[in-house]
């Protein structure tokens, strides 16, 4: 009994101390509640995002596609060696790369056996000239013997006739007048033979005509072989390749030289279809892709192409002049070839006046394919565009939200066919999320209207 009553005492000592924390805690807690400001009320007010728009404005639009090709000359001639021979000449400036003019002698080869053949056929003609000269000579000859034959033959027949008189009369001898009808007779075979040989000289005339015509022909030949000895550029060139050397021989075949014209050079830019049927004029006319031979393309296309070389910090351009459409579209990239032909490409100042360099075989360029001028068209950024749609500033400076049609895209434009009116607000600047009647901060971009009216060709 005594040593279960200390540890009661104990047990309700531990439990009286638990009591003051635990009042102090809620006192504690109590001051807090009281000192605790309540939440503060903020007023919900609409949001404003900030955009940037350009004014929609008629203006002139200048349709453009670009397209890229090669330089390639109009013209390429190759010199083949028409004779064999030596060559004994070539002009001392007839190197790769050079630029010669028009009937200047590149090369020459020996002519001696050609003289030798002219010569020859020269002297058989003369021979047959002569005797065709003979033959006359006969003829006229023949006729005058024949002439005399024939009086000589009609006085014999009167003497025959006087001699079968008197040997009827009994005053000559029947021998007598058979001598003279033998002497008629040889008279006779004597025209017979002279006018058989008059018959044959019209055959004999004609075979030695027949070989002066031959003659004259060879003649021909062996002058034109003469002549082709000497090559002689047709007209101003550059020259591309040299494959024969001074006194080595040529073959008959042999391509000695080639060279490129310098008047006119071409460029087939190819040019994706779709896009191409946007430069063709809009007359109301039917696009036409079958030319007639009377038709001048131009006329019909009315396209201006610019020619553009860019490489590194230089730029250089030249107008060119649309000379024919390719006959067939491309297989693997579905574009078809529009050939533009530049005059005058080593000129050197080009389209833009400044000093450049020659539009020279294999510059890869730039094409650039303009249309005819289309008044009263709205044009925007490609960025502004979204999907089938544009975002668009109303009167109260909210969001909303229009469909357009477009009429044709090129390059980083767009122009409207319908949606859009003159004087619309744009929008210009991305705006996500997107939501119509939104409240906007707008603030006009000259920046980016004139870089519209510097893509698009545009004149206000």
């Amino acid at each position: 009994m005594a040593t279960t009553e200390p540890k009661k005492r104990w047990t309700l000592v531990k439990r009286l101390l638990v009591i003051p924390p635990l009042l102090i805690g809620i006192a504690i807690l109590a001051v807090m509640v009281r000192g605790k400001q309540p939440p503060a009320h903020t007023e919900v007010r609409e949001e404003t995002r900030r955009v940037r728009f350009i004014t929609a404005s008629e203006t002139t639009v200048v349709p453009q596609v670009l397209g890229y090709g090669t330089v390639v000359p109009g013209k390429i001639w190759e010199a083949v060696a028409e004779v064999d021979g030596k060559v004994l000449y070539i002009h001392p400036k007839l190197k790769n790369g050079a630029l010669l003019s028009a009937d200047t002698v590149l090369l020459s080869i020996d002519p001696t056996d050609y003289r030798l053949a002219v010569e020859r056929t020269r002297a058989d003609l003369r021979a047959l000239k002569a005797q065709l000269r003979e033959v006359d000579a006969r003829e006229k000859n023949t006729k005058a013997s024949l002439e005399i034959e024939e009086r000589a033959l009609a006085l014999n027949k009167k003497d025959l006739e006087r001699k079968q008189s008197l040997a009827r009369a009994k005053a000559i001898s029947q021998a007598a007048v058979d001598q003279e009808e033998r002497t008629l007779l040889a008279r006779r075979q004597s025209i017979q033979t002279l006018q058989n040989a008059l018959d044959l000289l019209p055959a004999e005339r004609d075979q030695l005509q027949a070989q002066m015509t031959s003659s004259e022909a060879r003649l021909a030949e062996a002058e034109r072989d003469l002549e082709r000895t000497v090559i002689t550029l047709p007209f101003d060139a550059r020259i591309a390749e040299v494959n024969v050397e001074e006194a080595q021989f040529a073959k008959q075949g042999q391509t000695l030289v080639i060279a490129d014209s310098i008047d006119v050079a071409e460029i087939t830019a190819q040019v994706q279809i779709d896009k191409m049927v946007t430069l063709l004029p809009q007359d109301g006319r039917p696009n036409r892709v079958v030319l007639t031979r009377s038709d001048d393309i131009n006329d019909v296309l009315k396209l201006t192409p610019i020619v553009r070389l860019k490489s590194g910090s230089l730029t250089a351009e030249w107008h060119g002049r649309v000379a024919r459409v390719s006959d067939r579209i491309d297989p693997a990239t579905r574009t078809v070839g529009i050939i533009v032909a530049v005059d005058r490409p080593y000129d050197a100042t080009g389209g833009n006046g400044n000093v450049q360099p020659p539009l020279a075989k294999n510059m890869y360029v730039e094409v650039e394919l303009r249309g005819e001028p289309r008044h009263g068209q709205i044009i925007l950024p490609r960025a502004a565009l979204h999907g089938s749609q544009v975002y668009r500033l109303n009167a109260d400076d909210r969001l909303e939200i229009a469909d357009v049609t477009v009429s044709y895209t090129q390059e980083d434009i767009v122009a409207i066919k319908s949606g859009v009116a003159a004087g619309d607000r744009i929008i210009v600047s991305d705006l996500i999320p997107a939501i119509a009647g939104m409240r906007l901060s707008a603030t006009e971009d000259p920046s980016v209207a004139a870089q519209l009216a510097a893509a698009g060709g545009a004149k206000p």
